[in-house]
């Protein structure tokens, strides 16, 4: 699957009706299972889904990269299958993390069974960064030129990693949850090292997201070790309180000339002025 197909439709204007098609995301049931045992079900776009499979171990703190020792995606008559095969000593973290329900695109904690899975303890983000504000409106003005599967759908959420000057990796999928889970996994992959842990030191940067910021997202981003989240739409009350906690410079309704800082504003650092 590539993660969108064409769907007829009839559109009405000015000018009467048009008949066509339109390309759409693929959203299919995807059963994330460790060592045979199904972890929880998402809605998602079939694509970068080992990407994803990584990710939702590694943000979830239910596995770390050198833990899994393989991953399969198996197709079935429902959806997909993504097993994920891990060492024992994840075991017992899966089961005091166990997830049960089918979760929609838009919920990231369907399914957790209790208040202490829901809002789990995290360490505080230490990692040192700063970014001047002309920095953070380029890293804004950067994400749409790598949002392929949303130009061709317009229904696709993003999630970028900005990084001194440049955007590292950004995944797309139908949930805004998915596609911080997919970049995750896709930075963790890029920067392993033999048998699997992070390469010393690892590139950090500042999380860039076409989504409101809620708990569950912060939570994925202080799991992902990363000091920054620039969203494009606001944050929740709560998700504020968080980022203030966990360290984590939270920026939010940002565009490629303006944006506001809710929290931890020191990484935001002066403008360097050029000598003529």
């Amino acid at each position: 699957m590539k993660g969108h197909r064409p769907q007829s439709r009839l559109a009405f204007g000015s000018g009467g009706q048009t008949p066509g098609a339109r390309e759409l995301p693929e959203e299919v049931a995807v059963a994330i299972s460790f060592n045979g045992s199904t972890q929880a079900v998402m809605m998602a776009t079939p694509a970068d889904l080992k990407d994803f499979a990584r990710g939702f171990a590694h943000t979830e703190g239910l596995a770390d990269l050198d833990e899994i020792t393989k991953i399969t995606p198996v197709q079935t008559d429902k959806g997909i299958d993504l097993q994920i095969w891990v060492k024992k000593a994840a075991e017992a973290r899966l089961a005091a993390r166990r997830r049960y329900m089918a979760g929609p695109v838009g919920c990231g904690l369907c399914g957790i069974d209790s208040l202490d899975e829901a809002l789990r303890d995290l360490t505080p983000v230490t990692t040192d960064l700063a970014m001047s504000p002309s920095e953070v409106m380029a890293a804004v003005a950067a994400l749409p030129q790598f949002q392929k599967l949303h130009d061709t759908t317009r229904a696709v959420h993003a999630a970028g990693l900005w990084s001194y000057g440049e955007m590292l990796t950004v995944r797309e999928d139908v949930g805004r949850h998915n596609a911080l889970d997919k970049l995750a996994g896709a930075w963790l992959w890029d920067n392993r090292t033999i048998p699997g842990a992070l390469q010393s030191p690892p590139r950090y940067g500042a999380v860039v997201l076409t989504s409101r910021v809620s708990i569950d997202m912060v939570q994925k981003v202080a799991a992902f070790g990363q000091p920054m989240i620039i969203a494009v739409s606001a944050p929740t009350a709560q998700a504020v309180e968080l980022a203030e906690k966990l360290n984590i410079t939270l920026i939010a309704l940002a565009r490629p000339d303006r944006f506001e800082v809710f929290t931890h504003s020191h990484r935001i650092r002066p403008e360097v002025a050029h000598v003529a």
